[in-house]
């Protein structure tokens, strides 16, 4: 375009317009789906509808926007579906406060989001567009929680639960962090109920060994997360006999090696167990330290550093090795959460067992000498190898391996336990004491007990409770719904009452990546033919936050439906890509602190492209970025001399590049075979440095190199627009339509480089002398190592600082770099 044709200048707001209505119109993003085009499904982890978007969503959806605009460049059929994870706590709270129905909070929120989503040029299709509380969404929730009930995997019992006492409803484990909710960051105690739980342990060792197919795929601590939470411990059971009682406590230990040592056992307080051990002379004593265990948390109870207490239960167990009997005690240490609730305590080499025997007078036998000084004498255990002492066969023996077989052989001819695997998983505790969730469709009869609600009579719709209805009273608000919760049963027709609970949220997010699939179909959850079109997720995209709860249960619910034979993979997510966070100032925005930045605002003032370019060339994705470091200023300049660059081609399109600039076109060649090989790696900031030395190459080519009417010229331009379209997109349109063509750019193909174009003539050489740069040479690209070496040892700079010396070691990575370390 030639200069008095070009606009004045870039008008970003115009744009934005623009291009919105242009992609909604002509549903650029949506996939075709015909099977013209091999498939790619790029996922966002769904947000939640809390208010606007804020600085979180402008990097965590931008880095799968992305991936999702280079796969379709590729030539990919795409699909990126967009949907709301919208049932939850915020809007229970909001509609109390306001006196409303939940609903109307959620549904405006997601309106608002919508709009701005669609300002912040993500590429979705909006044609799937779900929101997990609609009615079609939930019902498939009900039937899949009704699934996992025919297979044994959805059951209901009693026990010590998690209990927020600010949100007044039950945790999962995986919800309560260091000892507080994760969303309110209140502490968390124990309170007594009978809840719902999916048999999640069932999978522990598959959800293990599945892995192996992520390794690579999926960020390590991830990975490490998940085993870590998993927690495969090798050992043994162990039966102890009770006295007086009929059946043997069975413990679990990872060292049967050191079972000579056992010299007392420990009972979680909270454990039935405990309860039914404890004799009427200590009862009082048990149950006043019972009523003090349940304030305290479980981070309290396992602190190192917390004072050791308990109370005498009045029976003892036998060692099934040595005979002896062992006190039994109920200390808070232990948690009934770990096995059966009871620990056989080795005092002598753990110690946390060693503090409380020493404060209650209990023995302690040392069964391995590692040389170091004796723990009754020094109050320090001993965890480390040694030689086996006072351990029956194993005396004098050092293997440890050797010695737990050993013991593990005895107690199984002994009949007194077996080799065994245990896992720190526990079951997924479902049931949530709230009203804005999904009904578990399940109805309470006096005489049929616990009967599912017939597939016909799905959903279980939620009344309209509103206001002060829904406020927390330690049961469900649904419980206070007369009319609803009566109902009469399914199979005999009798008076009956609905299970009053919801669903906690991570279920509705553990399938939903599957009803995008055939989002429409309101005959079964998922259709499983178009499943097997678009699934596994090839690009997922999310915070490392969901490492141990959202993503673990995904991956739970897949080998479920796998085993069903309603899926062909075990997977659900075939790659991982966690983004950071957006801080300000070195801390985490927040109202509180004052250092919150409004997305919006930001947009107002420097435009959308801006923004999403700032996000992405702060740093790899993973990391976090800080506001205060960065300049949407200098980025929204970097896309204003993009943009000209296109003003100022002067060749008409269609131009044959092959005879323009060489020197150009050498550089925009090999700048977007970097680009690509960037792209695959997710180095998107790396991406956006490449981008801004070729439009500064490109600017110099104009100005005072081959001039605008060259054809490289217009090559640089338009491999730049179409690069430059996966971050910046409005302003990539605006240049890709001033450069001749038609719209959109995100319809053309990905460029191609010339594969003697995109190897560098040249290269600068970096010579090193003891570890420093000392020289930089400008050598061939194709130089050999011969070559490379007799050049840099030549140079004048690299003998001034080798100063006569020797040489003693010559490492060369030719054409790039040679490291010279001399004598002495």
């Amino acid at each position: 375009m030639s200069e008095q044709n070009a606009p004045a200048e870039y008008d970003a707001r115009a744009a934005q317009e623009k291009w919105q209505a242009y992609w909604s119109e002509y549903e650029t993003f949506r996939p075709l789906d015909d099977g013209t085009k091999e498939r790619r499904y790029v996922l966002d982890m769904f947000s939640y509808p809390s208010g606007d978007l804020h600085m979180g969503h402008a990097e965590a959806f931008v880095m799968g926007d992305v991936v999702a605009r280079y796969w379709k460049l590729l030539g990919y059929d795409v699909l990126h579906p967009i949907g709301w994870d919208s049932f939850g706590l915020p809007a229970e709270n909001a509609a109390i406060i306001r006196g409303t129905h939940p609903a109307e909070w959620t549904y405006a929120n997601i309106e608002t989001q919508a709009r701005s989503f669609k300002r912040y040029a993500l590429s979705m299709d909006w044609s799937r567009r779900l929101h997990t509380s609609d009615t079609e969404y939930y019902r498939w929730t009900q039937w899949l929680f009704l699934l996992f009930y025919k297979l044994g995997l959805a059951y209901r019992k009693g026990g010590y639960v998690n209990w927020c006492p600010s949100c007044q409803t039950v945790l999962a484990n995986e919800q309560v962090v260091q000892g507080a909710c994760e969303r309110c960051h209140n502490l968390v105690t124990k309170r007594q109920l009978t809840q719902w739980y999916f048999k999640i342990t069932d999978y522990a060792q598959r959800l293990l060994d599945d892995m192996v197919q992520l390794e690579g795929k999926w960020p390590d601590r991830v990975l490490a997360m998940q085993r870590n939470w998993i927690g495969r411990s090798e050992g043994a059971f162990v039966d102890f006999p009770i006295e007086g009682r009929e059946t043997p406590v069975r413990v679990f230990t990872t060292r049967p090696d050191t079972l000579y040592g056992a010299t007392f056992m420990v009972v979680a307080p909270d454990a039935d167990l405990a309860s039914e051990l404890v004799t009427e002379e200590y009862r009082a004593d048990f149950e006043a330290y019972l009523d003090r265990t349940k304030q305290a948390t479980e981070i309290e109870r396992q602190s190192t550093e917390r004072e050791k207490t308990g109370v005498f239960l009045g029976c003892y167990a036998t060692n099934p090795l040595t005979g002896d009997k062992m006190p039994m005690w109920a200390a808070d240490y232990v948690l009934s959460e770990y096995g059966t609730g009871a620990i056989m305590a080795v005092p002598a080499h753990d110690q946390r067992d060693l503090d409380f025997a020493r404060k209650y007078g209990l023995d302690v036998t040392v069964v391995i000498d590692t040389g170091e000084e004796d723990p009754r004498e020094s109050g320090i255990a001993t965890a480390g190898d040694g030689v086996y002492i006072n351990s029956g066969p194993l005396n004098g023996l050092t293997d440890k391996k050797s010695g737990i077989a050993t013991i593990n052989e005895k107690l199984t001819s002994d009949g007194t336990g077996e080799a065994a695997v245990t896992y720190r998983l526990r079951d997924w505790l479902l049931s949530r004491q709230r009203f804005w969730g999904c009904p578990i469709p399940i109805i309470h009869c006096e005489a049929d007990g616990e009967v599912p609600v017939p597939e016909d009579q799905l959903p279980v719709e939620l009344p309209d409770l509103r206001g002060s209805a829904l406020a927390p009273k330690g049961t469900s608000p649904l419980a206070g719904a007369s009319d609803w919760v009566n109902t009469t049963c399914p199979k005999c027709g009798g008076p009956a009452t609905r299970d009053a609970d919801t669903m906690d949220t991570f279920v509705d997010s553990s399938w939903y990546f599957f009803r995008y699939c055939s989002p429409q179909d309101d005959t079964v959850a998922f259709d499983g033919s178009e499943v097997a079109k678009w699934m596994p997720v090839d690009q997922y995209v999310g915070g490392v936050e969901h490492a141990i709860l959202h993503l673990l249960y995904s991956r739970f619910f897949t080998k479920v439906l796998y085993d069903q034979k309603m899926i062909d993979f075990t997977e659900p997510f075939s790659r991982l890509l966690n983004q950071g966070q957006v801080i300000n100032e070195g801390k985490a925005m927040s109202k509180s602190l004052g250092n919150g930045v409004d997305l919006g605002a930001q947009i107002d003032k420097f435009g959308v492209d801006a923004i999403r370019t700032t996000v992405v060339f702060a740093g790899p994705p993973e990391d976090d970025i800080d506001w205060a470091d960065v300049s949407p200023a200098a980025t929204l300049r970097f896309l204003q001399r993009a943009w000209r660059i296109a003003c100022d081609v002067a060749s008409p399109v269609g131009t044959d590049p092959a005879a323009g600039d060489e020197d150009l076109r050498r550089i925009t060649h090999r700048t977007l075979a970097e680009i690509t090989d960037l792209l695959e790696i997710r180095r998107f900031n790396v991406c956006v440095a490449r981008l801004m030395e070729l439009v500064n190459a490109t600017r110099k080519a104009i100005d005072s190199g081959a001039g605008p009417s060259d054809p490289a010229v217009r090559e640089a331009a338009e491999w730049t627009t179409i690069a430059l379209s996966l971050f910046a997109p409005y302003v990539a349109e605006e240049m890709w339509e001033i450069l001749g063509h038609e719209p959109s750019v995100a319809q053309t193909n990905w460029p191609q480089p010339d594969v003697n174009l995109k190897t560098a003539l040249s290269v600068t050489m970096a010579v090193q002398v003891q570890g420093k740069v000392r020289a930089k040479i400008e050598v061939p690209a194709s130089i050999s190592e011969a070559e490379a070496e007799e050049l840099a040892l030549a140079d004048e700079n690299v003998q001034k600082f080798l100063a006569g010396r020797p040489v003693a070691k010559v490492i060369v990575r030719a054409p790039k770099m040679v490291s010279i370390v001399p004598q002495g």
